[in-house]
């Protein structure tokens, strides 16, 4: 059985490579991006070998909601997390929300809970 691939996208290079090796760490193939531009790209040129995407909430050019939703025109039933620095409650469905700093027990719970659908 292969890995559950997870989009991570971030504007913050150190964070993202942390988040990448906790979540390979924990069995997951890792795909990062620090411009939510190419990962729409990425994302739309083949939408089902993506099981959850993780987006900043504060990116250039787009938001992380905004991406979510037009992930979500492909995939409609894409799990999703934001992650900000501040509070903030998701205005899309089934999209949860991890704030920063949060420990890396949290993320893989948060990446689970996600993936379950709950």
């Amino acid at each position: 059985m292969s890995a559950l691939r997870l989009l991570i996208v971030d504007d913050e290079a150190t964070l993202l490579d942390l988040l990448r090796r906790f979540l390979e760490r924990a069995g997951y193939e890792v795909e990062t991006y620090s411009d939510p531009v190419p990962a729409l790209a990425s994302f739309e040129s083949d939408p089902q070998r993506f099981a959850l995407v993780i987006t900043d909430l504060s990116l250039p050019g787009m938001d992380g909601e905004e991406l979510i939703a037009r992930m979500r025109r492909i995939q409609p039933k894409l799990p999703a997390l934001i992650s900000s620095g501040r509070p903030h409650e998701p205005a899309l469905p089934h999209t949860g929300f991890l704030q920063k700093p949060f420990l890396p027990k949290m993320l893989i719970q948060a990446v689970e809970k996600a993936l379950s659908g709950n």
